[in-house]
Order: structure tokens, then sequence, then C-alpha cells
């Protein structure tokens, strides 16, 4: 897995595909051409390789895609006789927006279990703080900016195993385009809402790439020079709609080998070869990609909700299903040690060829800077060598599921 280039730590994104990661073989395009499994069992399967090393831990922040590994691992563990996952969580008691004990509470008294790892944290998590320092001086910079997340979860699971739900966002919702399938294979009346995606979805790609362009959402980075936010809308466009119309396909040939995919389970593996730990992140797995993709086909899930309640609505309480509330954790990782930090830099860690030092510290003295621009700041640590913002080599899942 090839380094961030100074334009992906200026802002903080990953773009474009991994050329050294393959993409998944489709299965189950032809009617005699069907997937190994479901992606139920698909999802059991990556559970059981961690259940078989205890302990293994959860990482459990109380939302839906946790949850709903937490509710797969328990019920693979007690069918297996294995001991039950433990959920770990990271808490911030004065962070009043990262609370989620009550969702929390109800996941774990509903699974009935008895075993909860609860942190408490202050600024530990903070991005320049000690175990982001750690992190660094160890690995240089990771994506994403809060990779260091996991690290007191895996200092839990040393000599054992730890579960993420990185991966939901994409498994869980259709593809940007799937407006345009939808409408093509009429499996929605079609209206006006409907009728706008699945035009511009259908568009010529060189007039898509125009469009996602000009997409507002870029005015934000005004830390770098006008010549590298140039490039920036470029490598989006050109990532953005390389996205196939098929939800099957775009899991297989465009999520999988992205490389805002690959280099964030790249730098989770080398933090948990620190603690002798294996890592696993059921939804964003080869297999179950590779599975599901294949049973929800061209159009893909019609939503979250109904995706969990597919999977996991016998395991999971209603109530969590059904909520439209999502926790936020910035205020954990930009602290007074961050702002100090900020205050004392020097410009030492940027290419000014792409990022404005002027415009960057006006940026960090807001109460709640961008954090797009978090893994500059880690650039810009002593432990951080010029050069050393590596996620790792090479890719030991590619042979599970690649098939």
């Amino acid at each position: 897995m090839a380094g961030l280039d100074p334009l992906e730590l200026a802002c903080g994104i990953p773009l474009g595909l991994a050329q050294s990661v393959p993409a998944l073989r489709i299965r189950g395009e032809r009617a005699s051409d069907s997937p190994a499994q479901g992606p139920l069992r698909a999802l059991e399967e990556v559970c059981l390789r961690c259940l078989r090393r205890p302990p293994c831990l959860v990482s459990f922040s109380g939302g839906r895609d946790s949850s709903v590994v937490l509710a797969i691992a328990t019920a693979v563990a007690r069918r297996e006789g294995l001991p039950d996952p433990i959920p770990a969580t990271n808490r911030f008691g004065s962070v009043r927006e990262s609370d989620e004990t009550a969702w929390q509470e109800l996941v774990v008294a509903h699974l009935r279990l008895r075993d909860w790892q609860r942190v408490e944290l202050t600024t530990e998590l903070d991005v320049v703080g000690r175990l982001a320092r750690e992190v660094v001086a160890h690995h240089g910079v990771l994506p994403p900016f809060n990779g260091h997340f996991h690290a007191p979860l895996l200092a839990l699971a040393r000599g054992g195993s730890l579960l993420t739900g990185i991966g939901g966002d994409e498994l869980f919702e259709p593809t940007h385009r799937a407006a345009l399938a939808r409408v093509l294979l009429g499996r929605r009346a079609p209206n006006r809402r409907l009728l706008r995606g699945a035009a511009l979805a259908a568009m010529p790609r060189a007039l898509r790439r125009r469009i996602a362009r000009r997409e507002p959402a870029f005015d934000r980075f005004t830390w770098l020079t006008d010549d590298a936010l140039a490039r920036l809308r470029d490598r989006y466009a050109g990532f953005e709609t390389a996205e196939p119309i098929s939800y099957r396909r775009s899991l297989a040939t465009w999520w999988w080998p992205s490389r805002l995919l690959q280099t964030n389970l790249a730098a989770k593996r080398l933090l948990a070869r620190d603690f002798d730990a294996q890592i696993a992140h059921p939804l964003a797995a080869p297999e179950v990609l590779i599975a599901y993709g294949a049973a929800r086909g061209a159009l893909g899930p019609p939503g979250r909700r109904w995706a969990l309640r597919e999977l996991a609505g016998e395991l999971l309480p209603e109530e969590l299903i059904e909520r439209e509330t999502k926790s936020t954790f910035a205020a954990a990782f930009w602290t007074v040690t961050a702002r100090e930090f900020a205050n004392s830099w020097g410009g030492e860690g940027i290419d000014p060829a792409v990022v404005d030092a002027d415009r960057l510290r006006q940026e960090w003295r807001r109460e709640q800077p961008d954090p797009h621009t978090f893994l500059l700041i880690q650039s810009a640590l002593p432990e951080a060598q010029p050069g050393r913002h590596l996620v790792g080599t090479g890719h030991p899942e590619h042979d599970k599921g690649d098939e």
C-alpha cells in the first residue's frame, strides 16, 4: 500500500483506487454462478475467527453498526459454545455530544451480556495527545486521523482479538447512482426527486465530472493553495464518477479497492500488531462484500434500517434499528492539548505548495477546526519523520474471499 501523498495529507482524504489491491471477483452474475454463502453466514464466519482467539472484544459505541456486529458475534458465540464477546467502549464524560450511554445500556441489556469494558477518557485521545504521538512515532502519520481511537481497546484485547463496525455506511446504503438503477429496472415508481437523481446519474461521465468538481463542500478547504484545491477537486471528481451504477459492482470494484478503505484497514492492522491482537471488520470483509453484493444485486438494500432488520432484526432492540440520531466525537480529538500545540506551531510539517500556513493557522484558531486538517497537525509533531506517512505494505486478507 503506497503512502499518503502531500495532497492526501493536507485534505485528510485518501482518494482513488489502491493499485496494489485487486477488485473482488463478482460472483452470482449468472444463474449457475452463486456465492458460496449468504451474507449472514459470511458475517458470522468473520466474527467466529475472532471469537476463537479470546478475549474477543467488540469496539462498541452504541451506534447501529457496532451494535449489529456485537449482536451477531454474541449469537455465534452462544451457538458455538464460546465465551461471549466483550463490548469495549471509549467514553468521554466531558463531551456531551458523544454520550451514547442510554443506547449502549439498551443493547447490552438486550443481549444479556455480563462483561462490558468501559474506558473513561478526557484528553488522552487528543489528535496530538499521548496516544496519537505514540502512534506517529512508531508508524508515521496514519489515516484516518483518529486511528488511535482504537488503541485503548486494542490494549484491552492484547493477545486476543477486536471486532469493529467499520464499513457499515457503505455496506448498508445504496450507491450514489442507485437512483438510475431503480428507474431502469422499474423497482420504484418515478417521482421528481428520483428522476432528478437518475438524470444526473445517466449523464456522460465527462459531464458528471464537471458537476462533481463544483461540489460546494470543497469550499471548506480554505487552507489549501488554489492549485492544490483544483487538484483535489479533479481527483475527487475522477474517483466519485467512477462508481458503477450497480451496487454489487460498486462494492467489489470501487469500494473494496478504494484507498479510502484500504489505507484505513492497513493502519488498523499496524496498530493491532503492537498489541499482539487480531483485528477484523465484518462489515468491510471481502467475503461479506461478495456475499452481500450477490444477495442484494444491482439495486442494493433499500436503506440501513431495512438491512439491519434483515440481518439482525431478531437480535437487536427495535428502538435501535429505528434510531435516527448519531453521536459525534470531534470535541474529544481537539482539546486544550491540540489548541496549545497549534498556538505554538512554527510552520513545520507542511508542503507550502499544497498548504497555506497562514490560512491553516486561521482554521486552527476556531473552537472546533475542520477535522480534515488533523492529519496535518499530526505531521507537524516532532515525532513525525518527513515523508513517513505510510500505512504498511501488502494485504494479507486478499486471499480470503477474493474469488
